[in-house]
């Protein structure tokens, strides 16, 4: 990434959860194997494919599982190991929908298909580098967007709250050790997402700092400064990341990973959330909540559930 950056060459990249598995290409070296669309640049155009009804059928992990887990979560928040943890699990999915067709119909901010592994339609930002500025926005807090009052109940929901000015003061500290002037832009706007299961409010913040003006020369190392994602682990990161391993008891992979995208000047990256990926000719979606000492665990559950959904709308 140094070196491709110093030399000014476009280039994607790629990172798993752990930072086990990394990918570094070329555009041009892409191919089919990997897909990908962000709001400015992408290296596919979207193939019209037959419309037909949405076959989508979940199986959740337990109810008790993910309680287990839960409840070992809260043993180290209330020990003081952990005051905010993002706790996520892996669900069966029963669909008569391809990979590839899904990130073909699907409409999303972030777009990210590796061949016979997985599709992502992130709608949340990990870091933007404009200019010499690099941007984060760490996205936190979900909602029902057909609920009475859902903007203003999100808003004003302790627990909500409590975990997205956690995670803002993490992605501040994190920011703080690649850039200067570092400094919270917005704070808890919403955007609305569409989903084949309806709509949704999310609430995110913005937060600012300045790189040094050879930057270009320094990505492999402000990402390496900035992996694992906060909004995808907790604090504090390093402590949490261990707990996560513990309670989760499975494989994340490429979910929750790191996607992005240097045109030669600027960078632009997505968090790998909103993912499907295939083994054989199983699917599994993997989704999760930030998880605090107010969290209440029948509502996690529901809300891991309510974010299994692809972005792809009526009969496709």
């Amino acid at each position: 990434m140094n070196e491709l950056g110093q030399q000014k060459r476009p280039f994607v990249f790629l990172f798993d959860f752990d930072c086990r598995q990394s990918r570094v290409m070329e555009w041009g070296d892409c191919g089919t194997d990997l897909l990908w669309r962000t709001p400015h640049h992408s290296n596919f155009r979207q193939v019209p494919h037959d419309k037909h009804p949405v076959e989508w059928e979940i199986e959740p992990v337990s109810f008790e599982r993910y309680q287990k887990a839960f409840e070992l979560v809260q043993k180290h928040i209330h020990g003081g190991d952990s005051y905010l943890l993002n706790l996520t699990m892996p669900t069966k999915v029963n669909t008569n929908l391809t990979l590839g067709e899904i990130a073909h119909k699907s409409q999303s901010p972030y777009l990210v298909y590796l061949k016979n592994e997985f599709v992502c339609f992130s709608p949340e930002i990990f870091v933007r580098i404009e200019g010499g500025k690099i941007s984060s926005y760490p996205m936190k807090g979900t909602i029902d967007a057909n609920i009475p009052n859902a903007a203003t109940l999100l808003k004003t929901d302790r627990k909500e709250l409590a975990e997205h000015n956690t995670i803002v003061d993490l992605i501040r500290n994190d920011l703080s050790r690649i850039a200067d002037q570092v400094e919270v832009k917005r704070f808890c706007y919403l955007d609305e997402i569409q989903s084949n299961q309806g709509k949704l409010l999310q609430m995110s913040s913005e937060i600012n700092g300045q790189l040094e003006s050879d930057y270009h020369a320094h990505l492999g190392n402000i990402f390496a400064g900035l992996l694992p994602a906060g909004s995808i682990t907790g604090a504090p990161k390093q402590k949490t990341v261990e707990i996560i391993e513990a309670a989760e008891q499975y494989n994340r992979g490429w979910y929750t990973g790191i996607f992005g995208v240097f045109d030669g000047e600027n960078v632009d990256s997505c968090v790998l959330i909103r993912y499907l990926e295939q083994s054989g000719d199983k699917f599994t979606f993997k989704s999760g909540g930030g998880i605090t000492h107010l969290s209440n665990c029948h509502e996690e559950y529901e809300e891991l559930i309510k974010k299994v959904y692809v972005p792809i709308i009526g009969n496709h």
